[in-house]
């Protein structure tokens, strides 16, 4: 995929991090060769993340991410800072911006706990180093200045390297399957189908399919039976919108794998295990217990929204609970402390979400005692076809 084609999700997040007037802004713009930030000597400019999707080699197409500084100490400040904060749980490789005209100071030492408590690869990077006579060089550590260019193109060669050294190949189903296998997608295009297009993962699932020199077809739930019946030899697996797993458990021969696009993508984001584990848990729910409904991202919602009314009413219907929703979408998520008062969290497929955001989201949960699982999981429960569709994963199977 090239930069146009690949989306936000699946590109690594580099964000710049640091104090109010690190230069972080005219870094970004240097790296980027844009005046993509707005640069003013007046501290506290950079008022909310700015993001531009660009193209560094080897790594390919990125997401640069200019942040707040973390000492704005302004009217807005300490919200300004909590984006920035936000802006980590998302964030691929880390730069860290240090003034070389103040030196590293406690805030950066600060920061810099903050990018190794999460895990998260990152460069130290000294700016400014263009009004410094003497500079003291720390090995492993680039100096640059966003002025003269200094050190720019070895900082982009810095973030190519630790960009592949922690990029691991991943699939959504190709390491299932061989070269000339059959596959069936189904597709309902319904009034929740976007108007001429399909969803992202059903895209991806395609392409990796191809990718692995196999073919699939794709139907809707109505036409599986006869799809499946015009093969002379059976597909290797059935893959399924969850919204629609009854109807495609019902036509689909038990001898033929099935499993859904949630499913294949919360293992694919890392998550499976933990999803079927909380969906367990949907056995023990209680009247008045309080479920938080997540989306990553913000969409209008129709009259039967999956999130808002579906799952719910599904929920209510075969616990036999007096349950209460509430529901967040978009960069919001609770932190530990709120996130205590549900009995779980059930999350949406998270196409939109990066990887390391929705492990993040996943590890405040369980850290805070609560169970996490995500829509298309929740249903294949609901729907008492979750131990079918993890057929090809039997190690799951212990969790339910």
């Amino acid at each position: 995929m090239g930069l146009n084609d690949t989306p936000g999700s699946e590109r690594a997040h580099i964000g710049f991090y640091g104090s109010t007037n690190a230069g972080k802004s005219s870094l970004v713009n240097a790296v980027t060769d844009q005046d993509l930030a707005i640069v003013s000597a007046i501290k506290g400019t950079t008022t909310d993340p700015v993001t531009k999707s660009m193209e560094i080699l080897p790594l390919g197409p990125v997401v640069i991410i200019d942040t707040p500084g973390f000492d704005d100490d302004s009217e807005l400040g300490a919200k300004r800072v909590a984006k920035a904060k936000q802006c980590l749980n998302k964030t691929d490789i880390a730069i860290l911006v240090i003034d070389e005209e103040l030196g590293r100071t406690a805030l950066d030492d600060e920061l810099e706990a903050l990018i190794k408590a999460k895990n998260i690869p990152y460069i130290v990077c000294h700016n400014k180093c263009d009004r410094i006579k003497d500079i003291k060089e720390v090995p492993g550590e680039i100096y640059v200045s966003s002025v003269t260019g200094k050190g720019i193109n070895e900082l982009k060669e810095a973030i190519g390297r630790l960009g592949s050294e922690s990029t691991t190949e991943k699939h959504l189903v190709a390491d299932l399957i061989n070269a000339g296998d059959n596959l069936v997608l189904v597709i309902p295009i319904d009034e929740s189908a976007p108007k001429g297009r399909i969803i992202l993962p059903q895209q991806q699932m395609i392409r990796d399919i191809l990718d692995s020199n196999a073919t699939c077809v794709c139907c809707q739930p109505a036409e599986l039976a006869g799809v499946i019946d015009s093969f002379k030899i059976p597909p290797r697996m059935v893959i399924t919108d969850s919204q629609a797993f009854s109807e495609v458990a019902a036509a689909t021969p038990k001898e033929i794998p099935l499993t859904s696009f949630s499913i294949l993508l919360a293992r694919y984001k890392g998550f499976l295990e933990t999803a079927v584990k909380g969906a367990a848990t949907i056995k023990n729910l209680k009247d008045g217990d309080i479920i938080l409904m997540a989306e990553g991202c913000t969409h209008h919602r129709q009259c039967q929204d999956i999130g808002t009314v579906k799952i719910p009413n599904l929920l209510r219907k075969v616990t036999g609970k007096n349950l209460n929703f509430e529901t967040v979408s978009g960069t919001e998520y609770p932190d530990e402390e709120t996130l205590s008062k549900y009995a779980m969290v059930i999350h949406c497929g998270a196409c939109m979400t990066t990887e390391r955001e929705v492990t993040y989201r996943m590890k405040c949960t369980v850290d805070a005692g609560i169970p996490f699982t995500n829509y298309g999981i929740t249903l294949a429960y609901l729907k008492g076809i979750l131990p079918r569709s993890i057929e090809l994963f039997p190690d799951l199977h212990k969790l339910l």
